[in-house]
């Protein structure tokens, strides 16, 4: 039992010393400012390039998921009753994954849009 409690004692004692390091550490930090970064043509290009990827996937994700949801009523129509419970799932995972693809790239168009 003694030896437990000097075993909690000695990780408690270890953890401390690590969280006293950790925070003179940040305490300790100097702020670096990127004033020009706005202005490179890194940045400019990543915006670009962002907000173009976003667009195609707007338009992208629905049309790939129209034809998946065609092919899985296709499959759907050909099964047997329990496999059509499968191709059901598939419907419905294939609807959500379009709705979450255009709500994302959207969400990312808007963000995109405050910095131009």
């Amino acid at each position: 039992m003694k030896r437990k409690i000097k075993n909690v004692a000695a990780r408690l004692r270890a953890a401390g010393a690590m969280g006293t390091a950790a925070f003179l550490m940040l305490a300790n930090s100097t702020t670096a400012y990127a004033s020009g970064i706005s202005q490179s043509k890194l940045a400019r290009g990543t915006e670009k390039l962002i907000g173009d990827a976003t667009t195609w996937l707007m338009v992208l994700a629905p049309v790939v998921a129209g034809l998946l949801i065609i092919y899985f009523c296709i499959r759907r129509s050909a099964a047997d009753e329990m496999d059509q419970k499968k191709w059901n799932n598939r419907i419905v995972a294939a609807i959500v994954s379009c709705i979450g693809a255009v709500l994302g790239s959207a969400t990312l168009n808007i963000i995109i849009g405050y910095y131009q």
